[in-house]
């Protein structure tokens, strides 16, 4: 329940209209993801220093590390940033991929190898972020 409580003080805090765009992707990607792991990550380090931006995140998957270890991470993020919103797709091992096949189709964003940042959810096709996500979801599994 302390998850779900963090991240709903973490999206009220936000200003509008980043607070409504931020509550309808949550919604969303809890609609992709109906029986996830939801994750809150307060950005802050061990000793309690701010070194993130806080996030969100759905799912889970393993990440494998060279030295052999391992640790479990979301799969999906979600995270505030100072110009809009940022969604992280994590684990997708062809960096190209989301540029490729999503950028150009997804309006005003910038889109890298595991990250889409844009300013509004006016500013894109949410139909296009949500097959994004989706991608992001199946090639995990």
């Amino acid at each position: 329940m302390i998850v779900k409580e963090g991240i709903k003080k973490y999206i009220a805090g936000q200003p509008e209209p980043k607070r409504s765009d931020m509550q309808e992707l949550h919604q969303l990607i809890v609609q992709l993801l109906p029986k996830c792991k939801l994750w809150f990550l307060d950005g802050k380090n061990s000793e309690g220093k701010i070194v993130s931006n806080p996030n969100i995140g759905y799912g889970s998957y393993t990440i494998k590390y060279a030295d052999g270890t391992t640790r479990a991470f979301y799969q999906i993020g979600l995270s505030a940033n100072k110009t809009g919103i940022s969604v992280y797709i994590l684990g997708i091992r062809d960096k190209t991929y989301l540029a490729q096949t999503y950028g150009k189709k997804i309006g005003r964003a910038s889109v890298s190898g595991y990250c889409i940042k844009f300013k509004t959810l006016k500013d894109i096709n949410i139909e296009i972020l949500a097959a994004a996500i989706q991608y992001g979801l199946e090639v995990r599994q």
